[in-house]
């Protein structure tokens, strides 16, 4: 029998902020268990969904729907993340992206909460790169230098996972074709007591560091040559389009889902076009923790994740279980006027 009174609550961002800042680490096993529990067929995480505008090509708005039906991790539920991009707000002083996510009850379908979704998104971006930086990355959570490309939110968020994991860095790069938005980065991320950071030399040097992150909004490639990484490297391409098919061509690649990421002209997908096949891709990050595959020692590893709306969901609901008592939930009275089909 269903539950005839039906809720709806409201989750705001101070609340979410504190949840995701005391579970980094929590967050990292959710984001593991979640792509694995993806690779077993128990989602649905159909393509993504794109509101594009005449009069502003460069804004977008995301819809990225999905499904998780795990009973035996306790996790069914349904929903759809709403996430907007408008690179030009930050002219404005404002963050690039804002989203909501409205979560859905698995069997009946009523939505039963909707939450702010910005850090959601970031920290399930974050939390899956530094995942796929201790499976892929070099051994004992210690490299001698990173080196991040690009200096907004997600950038930000990836560095606060990275020290909750523990990961040690001699050298900690930053670079930016805006010395603005670059020294504000050095700024905040010095006041955060995350990691000593310093201002790349160029763009050479930051492409030199152990472990490489893009996090920008270019929109196309504009590092093309092959031969940018040596075998030692590990790349995080979380924005997905920095890179030129030669260089995708030439190394180990690794993403979160194939089908995915082989679209909407993300450097893979660019390399599928140019070359017209996909033997360049390993394999998941689910089958490589699942020792399915092998990569090959002579080249760099690229990890590129699209993004899956299966993370936002698993991410939402630990939230949404989390502190249920805590302020900054909002029970809504009376948002379903009469949910019965008849009177009884």
């Amino acid at each position: 029998m269903f539950n005839r009174e039906i809720n709806f609550e409201v989750i705001t961002g101070d609340f979410i902020n504190k949840v995701i800042e005391t579970s980094r680490r929590d967050i990292i096993e959710l984001v593991r268990q979640s792509y694995l529990t993806h690779h077993q067929g128990k989602t649905e995480n159909p393509d993504s969904y794109f509101l594009r505008f005449k009069n502003k090509p460069e804004a977008r708005i995301i819809a990225l729907p999905a499904a998780i039906d795990n009973p035996e991790s306790d996790i069914s539920v349904s929903g759809i993340k709403w996430i907007a991009s408008y690179p030009r707000n930050i002219e404005a002083n404002l963050q690039r992206a804002s989203a909501v996510i409205l979560l859905n009850d698995y069997r009946t379908g009523y939505p039963f909460s909707c939450l702010e979704a910005s850090q959601i998104s970031a920290a399930r971006t974050a939390a899956s790169a530094v995942l796929a930086a201790n499976y892929l990355g070099p051994s004992g959570k210690r490299a001698k230098s990173l080196s991040v490309i690009g200096s907004g939110l997600i950038a930000r968020t990836i560095l606060s996972f990275f020290k909750d994991e523990g990961w040690q860095f001699d050298n900690v790069l930053i670079y930016d074709i805006s010395e603005e938005y670059r020294d504000a980065f050095i700024r905040n991320t010095k006041a955060k007591a995350l990691y000593p950071v310093r201002a790349a030399k160029d763009q050479a040097e930051a492409l030199s560091a152990d472990i490489v992150i893009f996090a920008t909004t270019a929109a196309s490639p504009y590092v093309t040559d092959e031969r940018t990484f040596a075998a030692h490297q590990f790349v995080l391409n979380i924005s997905l389009r920095d890179l030129s098919p030669e260089i995708i061509h030439a190394h180990n690649n690794v993403l979160d889902d194939v089908e995915h990421c082989m679209k909407a002209n993300t450097s893979p997908h660019l390399a599928e076009q140019k070359y017209g096949h996909r033997l360049f891709i390993n394999g998941t990050l689910a089958q490589f923790i699942n020792g399915e595959i092998k990569l090959d020692k002579t080249k760099a590893t690229l990890f590129s994740p699209f993004g899956l709306g299966v993370l936002d969901l698993s991410l939402a609901m630990f939230i949404y279980r989390h502190n249920q008592q805590a302020p900054g939930r909002h029970i809504i009275p009376s948002f379903f006027p009469d949910t019965q089909c008849w009177s009884l």
